[in-house]
């Protein structure tokens, strides 16, 4: 009988996993070096939490099963809700803003495809009680960092507020649920069906007409201007667009400027507040988008305070499928940098006392353990990328000494036993 994985997921071998932890620690750095510290949640939740967040129709693109005892789970298809009920339960009186970062795995049952898995890596952050824009903006700049930093290019940066489609849409009598059906269809795109939509529920031509303007502005901030006469006569709809103006001073302020301006970015959830934002690398089909976020209000929707979140996440393995497209490089190197070979069997005791002595002196060491022959042990040490093989010979040990061999060069050494690992570190 031959065990398949299940469908939709993936095995990582060796080189693709140290190129992983390379992006994944890139990233965690520069989200330290923000001020965010990490947290963890369950990868399995109550499946309330989702349906609360989402509605019950999330139950058909999630894993969800009864435990034993007969509760409802469910595997988290993301980590907002997750890091939303934990700060509920556990953060609520800690001093304002909380930063916080994730990296974790999330599961969904989609048909897979170019881009889409069952089970995929999200990294991410959650700033909870910042002032907006400021907030926004540093969250934004934070994200353009990472993938600076990574070496990726040509990614786009898209920023709208959906205050100011809302608002549009309140002033035309569009609201509940209704509009957020509306705010869906915008965030999918498909401006046939939003006509129909509109058609379908009688909008009037002046406020339709409004509308398609404004979802098909994209540019520079020098749009805000005719964005602003669009719609001069509803006021609340103009406070947004003020905060969308703070949000990319403040940006600019923070040194980063290479952003669009693109209102047709929507939600279909009532949570989300204001400020809203896309990260897409062209080149990679109908997976161009690496990054979503924005600002919401999920923690009251918990039974939580009233108090705003700011966050974004990395559909990670997006990012690494980008890397690989623009044949970015990460560089790998090889984790041991010393292979302990005994020139003959009788004298692996000593070899396994040495490699330890190493280990313990933080020197990333291996050692043969199946017996092999020198030759293909030395073989296997340069294949690795190992830079030196000590050598354990008995003439050697009579006085307490090693042979040290440099693979790249050749050239050998004998070295004191008691001093091998202050040489070889010295020398790595």
């Amino acid at each position: 009988m031959e065990i398949q994985r299940p469908r939709g997921t993936r095995d990582f071998l060796f080189k693709e996993m140290k190129e992983r932890k390379i992006v994944e620690n890139t990233m965690r750095h520069i989200f330290e070096t923000y001020g965010y510290n990490e947290i963890k949640t369950p990868i399995f939740e109550e499946l309330s939490l989702f349906t609360t967040k989402s509605g019950e129709g999330i139950k058909d693109q999630i894993y969800h099963f009864q435990d034993k005892g007969g509760r409802d789970l469910a595997l988290r298809p993301e980590l907002t809700a997750p890091v939303a009920r934990m700060y509920i339960k556990e953060l609520q009186k800690t001093p304002k803003p909380v930063k916080m970062y994730y990296f974790g795995s999330c599961f969904r049952y989609e048909r897979p495809q170019a881009g889409r898995w069952r089970q995929f890596w999200q990294f991410g952050c959650e700033l909870i009680g910042g002032k907006s824009p400021d907030s926004e903006a540093e969250v934004i700049s934070m994200a353009a960092h990472c993938l600076e930093e990574l070496g990726l290019e040509d990614f786009e940066i898209h920023i709208g507020n959906l205050g100011i489609l809302r608002n549009i849409l309140n002033d035309a009598d569009i609201q509940g649920e209704l509009q957020e059906q509306v705010m869906g269809v915008i965030d999918k795109g498909d401006v046939n069906e939003l006509e129909r939509l509109l058609s379908a529920i009688d909008v009037d031509d002046n406020s339709k007409e409004l509308l398609f303007k404004l979802i098909g502005m994209k540019g520079n901030s020098s749009i805000l201007k005719e964005v602003e006469s669009l719609i001069n006569c509803n006021e609340h709809a103009c406070n947004a667009l003020f905060e969308l103006e703070e949000l990319l001073k403040s940006l600019e302020a923070f040194g980063f400027s290479n952003y669009i301006v693109n209102l047709g970015i929507a939600r279909g959830l009532d949570y989300y507040t204001g400020t809203v934002f896309e990260i897409y690398v062209h080149g990679l089909g109908a997976q161009k988008q690496i990054s979503g976020g924005g600002t919401y209000n999920l923690i009251e929707v918990f039974g939580g305070e009233n108090v705003e979140s700011t966050g974004f996440a990395f559909g990670f393995d997006r990012v690494m499928d980008a890397l690989k497209k623009q044949e970015k490089t990460i560089e790998v190197k090889g984790s041991v940098k010393v292979f302990v070979a005994p020139i003959k069997s009788e004298l692996k005791l000593e070899a396994f006392d040495i490699a330890q002595k190493l280990r313990r002196n933080t020197i990333p060491t291996d050692v043969d353990l199946v017996g092999k022959k020198l030759k293909k042990i030395l073989s296997q040490a340069d294949s690795s990328g190992v830079k030196y093989v000590v050598l354990v010979g008995a003439r050697d040990l009579e006085e307490d000494k090693v042979t040290v061999k440099e693979m790249e060069t050749g050239e050998q050494e004998i070295v004191e036993l008691k001093s091998i690992d202050t040489y070889l570190k010295n020398k790595l």
